[in-house]
């Protein structure tokens, strides 16, 4: 379609089902273009979404959109104006712009010997996969498409948001297939849409050759992450991630008038997704800092006894909404045990908040302290479903759940806090079985 040209405005008429009574040539050849007929309402959805909300407020709305015709795009201004059940429509701008192309496709990637091909959404959800890739490598390909991308691959290393802040995501990253745990190293470049934003992934698959049995056993994890990665991250999400939650904690408190109940809750949740965004950022840097060769701390005398009842206390509010009773060491207990005040705090707040996210209401979480031999030791146990045997190992890798699919937790708490346990001259170990519950034992030396 040839623009009309910037200055020329184009105008109609809609009636109250959004079905054009009246149109000049541009807006017509659009209607008709996007699929629509002379008896259905206005086609182009970019302006019929304007028109619904201009009809739903009851006053004239302007906003600038982005027209997809054929070979090319146009920006457009849109007015619509309800007037006695009707709604005029003008439409300026009419500037061409070229449609948008995909910086990296598949072929891209197909001269430099890939194995297989795939693609990701920016939810990170497979949309691609190259037609062969499931028979050759022992996964169903088709079951894989609308999965997110950890179904398939296991990353070496940190994922997350940094897989879509970076303009190689994945260069040569090492990764493991999850269906048949098959070494992999993976290439991806992030994808565009036409506005300019994130739209996923293309990317690559290359196998790796298992070792000769002479050559060692699996290929040696990823570095760790650097200053550069996590303090970049930091500045990039931190401020942005803090202002979402202000303003969505504004809106569910209703600050600034009545709103919706939905709406609130809607706020809520966009809160709550915000915080656990933050939460994810501060385990990043956190993990940075840990995986350092020469991560230590310091050891100095604690009362373990006093740090077990201020982690608790620090949730209690918590406890409370989720309808569970905690139970803790009473002020006269004492156990002197030789540690980082700070991080034994931060490792107790950790495993009595999981225990608090899987105690069902009603139930309870019960923090306990003993001196055993030179040990002092602090168990946190609840009333959940409890781990299965073969599972347990996997919950203190990085970026593992025991169910991916339930709300809260990132896969990093758990790594972080038996690092950071370690790092003291302690441990920290679990007890459970399916459907009794677990018991999570954290230990320090005493002397």
């Amino acid at each position: 379609m040839d623009s009309p040209g910037e200055s020329m405005v184009a105008r109609a008429i809609l009636d109250s089902s959004d079905r054009i009574l009246s149109a000049d040539p541009p807006i017509e050849l659009l209607h008709i273009r996007a699929g629509g007929a002379a008896e259905d309402r206005l086609a182009v959805a970019p302006i019929a979404r304007i028109v619904r909300l201009a009809r739903r407020l009851g006053i004239a709305v302007s906003r600038k959109v982005c027209v997809a015709d054929e070979e090319g795009d146009l920006d457009l201004w849109v007015q619509a104006r309800p007037e006695t059940g009707q709604i005029r429509l003008s439409v300026s701008g009419w500037r061409d712009r070229a449609a948008w192309r995909p910086r990296a496709t598949p072929r891209d990637y197909a001269a430099a010997g890939a194995d297989f091909l795939w693609e990701a959404d920016a939810a990170l959800r497979l949309t691609f996969l190259s037609p062969d890739a499931g028979c050759r490598h022992g996964f169903d390909a088709t079951a894989m498409l609308g999965r997110p991308l950890n179904a398939l691959f296991v990353l070496d290393g940190a994922s997350g948001p940094g897989l879509l802040s970076d303009s190689t995501p994945l260069d040569g990253r090492g990764a493991r297939l999850r269906p048949t745990d098959a070494p992999v190293r993976l290439s991806a470049a992030i994808r565009h849409d036409g506005m300019g934003g994130i739209a996923g992934l293309v990317g690559a698959t290359y196998l790796i050759d298992p070792p000769d049995e002479d050559e060692g056993a699996r290929p040696s994890r990823a570095a760790p992450l650097t200053d550069s990665f996590t303090a970049g991250l930091d500045r990039a999400l931190r401020t942005p991630l803090a202002r979402i939650v202000a303003n969505a904690d504004s809106i569910a408190a209703r600050a600034d008038g009545p709103i919706a109940s939905d709406y609130a809750e809607y706020a809520t949740d966009i809160a709550h997704a915000g915080r656990h965004l933050i939460g994810l950022v501060d385990n990043l840097v956190e993990l940075q800092a840990i995986e350092q060769p020469d991560f230590t701390l310091a050891a100095t005398p604690i009362d373990l006894a006093d740090v077990a009842r201020r982690a608790a206390g620090l949730l209690g509010v918590r406890a409370d909404a989720a309808g569970v009773a905690v139970s803790r060491p009473g002020p006269a207990d004492s156990l002197p045990a030789l540690g980082d005040f700070g991080r034994s705090l931060q490792i107790l707040i950790n495993l009595i908040g999981n225990a608090l996210r899987y105690s069902p209401r009603g139930g309870e979480v019960l923090v306990s302290v003993a001196d055993e031999e030179e040990w002092a030791v602090v168990r946190v146990a609840d009333h959940g479903k409890g781990i299965a045997p073969e599972d347990q190992p996997r919950i203190f890798e990085k970026f593992e759940r025991v169910d991916p699919t339930e709300p809260g937790g990132n896969g990093l708490g758990l790594y972080i806090a038996r690092r950071l346990a370690r790092a003291m001259g302690g441990d920290l170990g679990v007890e459970s079985a399916p459907g009794e519950g677990a018991t999570f034992t954290f230990r320090l030396r005493t002397r």
